[in-house]
């Protein structure tokens, strides 16, 4: 039997699946269930003991935790990365760029503040 199949599944050294590349329509179908789930789950504990055990300001917690880089962001984003740096390093974002850079990282707003 042929299936076509519209993902393609990156498996790691260990043989186990590791990634999967799916088209940009079928992801932008699949994201807000996805984000709804990030919602639903909350901010994960290494986030929080970031921000509250080591002052790390939440963009640059989520974004590490994530494993993405500032330039990864600021593309995403639409940001130029001076603007993210100075916000890792504690300063105060508008709401407009607040909800960049949540899209950016596939969370909500809320999780950010």
């Amino acid at each position: 039997m042929n299936t076509h199949i519209d993902f393609q599944t990156i498996l790691g050294r260990d043989g186990k699946p590791e990634f999967f590349v799916v088209p940009a329509q079928t992801f932008e179908r699949i994201r807000p269930m996805l984000e709804a789930q990030i919602l639903k789950e909350g901010i994960p504990q290494a986030v929080v003991e970031a921000h509250v055990l080591h002052d790390v300001p939440m963009a640059r917690a989520w974004r590490e935790h994530l494993g993405l880089t500032q330039q990864a962001v600021c593309k995403r984003a639409g940001l130029l990365q001076p603007a993210l740096a100075r916000i890792e390093a504690g300063s105060k974002p508008r709401k407009a760029t607040l909800e960049k850079l949540a899209a950016a990282m596939g969370i909500a707003v809320e999780q950010l503040l």
